[in-house]
């Protein structure tokens, strides 16, 4: 191999291997410095719930030996689609070699297009269940019954079609029968340390303070009647159509933190696990190299760069980032790697399983949704469009 991290790699999954985990540490702080509010995910509490702070995930950690309150900044899934988003634009933008999976489809508002990179279930998407491939459904499709004969002992289909299902995890539970369960072996997590939540409210101020009513409020795009205040009216307030004033309300008012860490890992004990039929050994460790890699690349076009976008208010400027084989006990063999290196170990690595019998295809297979499931994702554009 020609590059020291393909070789490294290779090495670090042979059988002689010394260390456990490919992993990332990094902290982070507000763009605009530390101290600047950072809004962290927030999730439903029952409607009755007065403490905006419920809407977050908070937890104690131990960290450096201390007990420490938490907040949670991004989940591990959340970190995942992140991963995916960031590879199906290098795919795209051509930087990146890797079999996909696609959905176009024209709609009343414009054509949609899904990918592999975007189905919530992988390779074992009810997207791809219900679309065909030539008018084949696709459960019954060559490619189709290629991945359906995926096992637990034999991974050699998954890794050709959709290798990214071997890294971030799948599981086909949509379907009948007793399916494998391919577990997650890249981790990703943030966390915001030790912190003090705020607190704001949400309003709206009409500049020329509109008053009364609507005669009937699914009209806002068409011919809406106004009613004064004090006629009868049962079709809505003005604000929901878009006027009048709205009283401030609490909503939820972020957090400032003491830092914020990010911490990825890749398994190698998980990627041990992984099995290639009969493939040589030296196959299935240059397989195993090669998927170590590619969910390398994603982590490092996901976040290589120095500040993350995660969501409006939370804006992330680097503070400093390590990544490393880690040895028993925690230490790590420090890697200095860029995007530009990650991808070329990946393909690098790719070819070099390839020539010893384990091949990655490259294409973009296309598939067509089934009448039912087209007529769904109208529905649901016209749906969606009624309620902007």
């Amino acid at each position: 191999m020609s590059t020291s991290l393909s070789a490294r790699l290779l090495d670090a999954l042979g059988d002689d291997r010394k260390h456990t985990a490919l992993v990332v540490q990094a902290r982070y702080q507000p763009v605009g410095g530390a101290g600047n509010i950072v809004m962290p995910p927030t999730f439903p509490v029952d409607k009755n719930e007065k403490d905006q702070t419920k809407k977050y995930i908070v937890a104690d950690r131990l960290l450096d030996g201390e007990q420490v309150g938490t907040v949670t900044i991004d989940q591990e899934q959340s970190q995942s689609n992140r991963l995916e988003e960031a590879m199906r634009d290098a795919r795209d933008a051509g930087r990146l070699t890797l079999p996909m999976f696609e959905l176009r489809t024209k709609t009343s508002r414009g054509e949609i297009r899904l990918t592999s990179l975007d189905f919530p279930h992988r390779y074992a998407d009810a997207y791809l269940r219900d679309s065909t491939i030539g008018g084949i459904r696709f459960d019954q499709s060559p490619v189709g019954e290629r991945l359906r004969a995926v096992s637990v002992t034999d991974v050699r289909p998954l890794y050709e079609r959709e290798p990214l299902s071997l890294v971030l995890g799948a599981w086909d539970s949509h379907r009948k029968g007793r399916w494998p369960k391919f577990a997650r072996l890249y981790t990703a997590t943030m966390y915001g340390v030790a912190p003090h939540f705020g607190a704001r409210r949400g309003g709206r101020l009409d500049p020329q303070n509109l008053t009364g009513s609507v005669d009937d409020k699914t009209k806002a795009e068409n011919q809406w009647k106004f009613v004064a205040d004090g006629q009868k009216a049962k079709g809505g307030k003005l604000s929901e159509i878009g006027h009048g004033n709205i009283a401030p309300n609490p909503v939820p008012g972020g957090a400032t933190v003491r830092e914020i860490r990010r911490m990825a890992s890749i398994s190698f004990a998980g990627l041990e696990r992984l099995r290639f039929g009969d493939a040589p050994a030296e196959a299935a460790t240059a397989s195993r190299a090669t998927l170590a890699a590619l969910a390398l690349v994603g982590d490092r076009l996901a976040f290589g760069r120095p500040s993350a976008w995660l969501r409006s208010g939370c804006d992330l400027a680097k503070a400093s980032e390590t990544v490393g084989l880690e040895l028993p006990g925690g230490s790590l063999d420090e890697i200095e790697v860029s995007v530009r290196e990650a991808l070329d170990a990946y393909h690098e690595l790719r070819e070099e399983a390839a020539r010893l019998g384990v091949p990655m295809a490259d294409d973009i297979i296309e598939v067509t949704p089934i009448p039912s499931l087209q007529q769904a994702i109208e529905f649901a554009f016209a749906h969606s469009v009624d309620e902007e």
